[in-house]
């Protein structure tokens, strides 16, 4: 997905689709149409940053998220993120219940649309 890089660490599969857990990298400066649009589903999402800062926008407010902090965002929350920084970011997502990675086919076609890649 371009400068944004996702690997499934457990999926539906995996936990009988209580849960998807999931790597996800963002080289410096990946913002915008790099990024996924605001967005919400019905899963609840809890974010833990293991490297950077991570620019996360819930429900049109923007929170400078560092290394070590752990944010929970209810399912039916708009939200997106970006790397405003100079240097690489990196979250841990995890998803309940799973199922998560069953969308991810469509959110690549997504950014392969809308990047002309």
């Amino acid at each position: 997905m371009g400068p944004l890089s996702a690997v499934f660490k457990a999926d539906t599969d995996e936990t009988g689709s209580r849960v998807s857990v999931s790597e996800w990298w963002l080289e410096p400066e990946t913002r915008g149409a790099d990024c996924p649009p605001p967005h919400a589903h019905p899963e609840d999402h809890v974010f833990y940053v293991i490297e950077g800062v991570l620019a996360l926008s819930l429900e049109d407010a923007w929170h400078s998220v560092e290394a070590g902090t752990c944010i929970f965002i209810p399912g039916g929350t708009e939200h997106t993120f970006e790397n405003h920084s100079s240097s690489r970011a990196g979250f841990i997502n995890i998803n309940v219940p799973g199922g998560f990675e069953r969308d991810l086919p469509s959110i690549v076609q997504w950014f392969k649309d809308n990047k002309g890649e």
